[in-house]
C-alpha cells in the first residue's frame, strides 16, 4: 500500500502538554466515510513498534479502537475482511534544549560631592550567565486508514509534541490526544 508521510517534527501519544502538542488530519474529501462499519487494525508499520514499550502501544491501540467505535465502527480481528484497514507509526528523535540563567550584582549608594549633598552614585557591577542542557524526546504518531476494497489511504491523522516519561501522564493523556485528533476524521460520533 502506498503510504502517504507528511515532513512534519516528531511527538507522539505519550505527549505531555496539549499547549505544545499539534494535530494535523487529511482525508479523501470525495469518499463517503459513513459507509464503513468494521476496521481491521494492522498493527504498527515497521519500524516503529520497538519505539515503545508494550503498554504504551495498548494505550495507543485502546484509545484509537475506543474512538473509531464511538464513531460506529467496530474493530474485527485482522484478516477477516473489515470495511477499513488502520496502521500506526511514530517517529521518535532526542532533542536537546538549553536555558541561561543570569546573575547580576552591584551596588549603589546616595551622596553628593565628596560624600555631602544630595546624589545617587553607582558602583562597580558584575554578571554571570550559566547556560544548562535540557534533554527530552519529541516524536510523531501517525494513523493511516485505508479503504480494504479499493486498497487506498482515504484519512491520516498525526500527532506531534513533546513525549513525557512519566508512564501515569501518559495513561491519562493518551486517549485525550487520540480523541482530540479522532475530532478531524470525517466520520462523527454516534450518539
Amino acid at each position: 500500500m502506498k503510504r502517504l508521510f507528511f515532513a512534519l517534527p516528531v511527538l507522539m501519544m505519550i505527549l505531555g502538554s496539549c499547549s505544545s502538542t499539534k494535530f494535523h488530519a487529511d482525508y479523501d474529501k470525495t469518499v463517503d466515510f459513513s459507509k464503513y462499519k468494521t476496521l481491521e487494525y494492522y498493527g504498527w508499520d515497521k519500524g516503529s513498534g520497538h519505539r515503545l514499550s508494550q503498554f504504551d502501544k495498548e494505550r495507543i491501540e485502546q484509545a484509537f479502537a475506543n474512538e473509531f467505535r464511538k464513531r460506529g465502527i467496530e474493530i474485527v480481528p485482522k484478516g477477516s475482511g473489515g470495511d477499513l484497514i488502520a496502521s500506526l507509526y511514530i517517529i521518535t528523535q532526542d532533542k536537546t534544549s538549553y536555558t541561561s540563567t543570569t546573575v547580576a550584582t552591584g551596588y549603589y549608594g546616595y551622596g553628593g560631592f565628596y560624600g555631602y549633598g544630595p546624589g545617587w552614585g553607582w558602583g562597580p557591577s558584575m554578571s554571570v550567565s550559566t547556560v544548562h542542557p535540557v534533554d527530552y524526546k519529541v516524536g510523531t504518531l501517525i494513523c493511516s486508514v485505508y479503504d480494504a476494497k479499493e486498497k487506498r489511504l482515504i484519512w491520516e491523522g498525526i500527532i506531534n509534541g513533546t513525549i513525557n516519561e512519566d508512564p501515569a501522564l501518559r495513561t491519562k493523556n493518551i486517549p485525550k490526544m487520540v480523541a482530540y485528533l479522532m475530532r478531524k476524521f470525517p466520520k462523527k460520533p454516534v450518539k
